[in-house]
């Protein structure tokens, strides 16, 4: 994508940005800032769009000490106000209490271990969220959330997605633009919810696979039917919980 279209594209995110925020009654925005690409661009994006009204919060909770020396970096290139909020007591604390009370029978321990740390990082947005009257803001992108690669009620847990309507390579795209420092860029991406975790591991495909399926419909049979049943597994995760239909 050319300049241009990048400049267009952040207008009117910053745009939108504002709209929502204003209407909701709201006085900026707060994001969790993780040294990762797609934060790094809404750092960027929120930084145009509400100046000293942004907030980053850095999170690390038994994080890489380089993601959390890359969030520093990304809040010092863009000149955002930021916060850092060590979680890892806490984590420890929760943890614990869950491991004595474990019932027997309990399966997939560990990811349901793992994805505490998104959600404690949830609820510490939603605190400042409501010390300063600001949105969360959300760093999901439209590869992601397709196949529900996020955590629900964790960094699924947001009041905006600034880039949810833009694949993967788009935010790579959006991220040169917006000057995102180039080794954020150019690392793998990763939830930071293991040592050692990669997106496309995890995933098991390539975001361009996956972001050439989305854009075109196509795949090779083994990729598209992984990231079909992807979509079909984590419909939950993109709706609002149902209710019963009454008469």
């Amino acid at each position: 994508m050319t300049r241009k279209e990048m400049a267009q594209i952040s207008a009117e995110i910053v745009s939108w940005m504002q709209e929502k925020v204003q209407a909701a009654g709201g006085k900026g925005a707060v994001f969790g800032l993780s040294g990762g690409i797609d934060s790094a661009v809404v750092a960027g994006l929120c930084t145009r769009a509400f100046g000293d009204h942004a907030l980053a919060v850095i999170m690390p909770c038994y994080s890489a000490q380089e993601d959390v020396e890359h969030a520093l970096l990304v809040a010092k290139t863009f000149r955002l106000p930021y916060l850092i909020v060590d979680l890892n007591n806490t984590y420890d604390a929760l943890a614990g209490e869950l491991r004595a009370k474990m019932l027997q029978g309990a399966e997939n321990k560990e990811i349901a271990l793992a994805n505490l740390k998104p959600r404690l990082r949830m609820t510490t947005l939603y605190y400042y969220a409501a010390c300063f009257n600001y949105l969360v803001m959300g760093t999901g992108n439209r590869s992601e959330i397709a196949v529900g690669y996020f955590t629900k009620y964790g960094d699924g847990g947001v009041d905006l997605e600034p880039i949810g309507h833009l694949l993967k390579q788009e935010v790579v795209a959006l991220a040169d633009y917006l000057g995102v420092p180039k080794e954020i860029i150019d690392k793998a991406p990763a939830a930071g919810l293991w040592e050692g975790q990669t997106d496309e591991q995890e995933l098991g495909f390539s975001y361009a696979d996956l972001d050439r399926y989305l854009k075109y419909g196509e795949a090779e049979a083994g990729v598209k039917a992984r990231i079909e049943a992807l979509r079909r597994q984590s419909e939950h995760k993109r709706r609002m919980p149902p209710s019963p239909m009454l008469p």
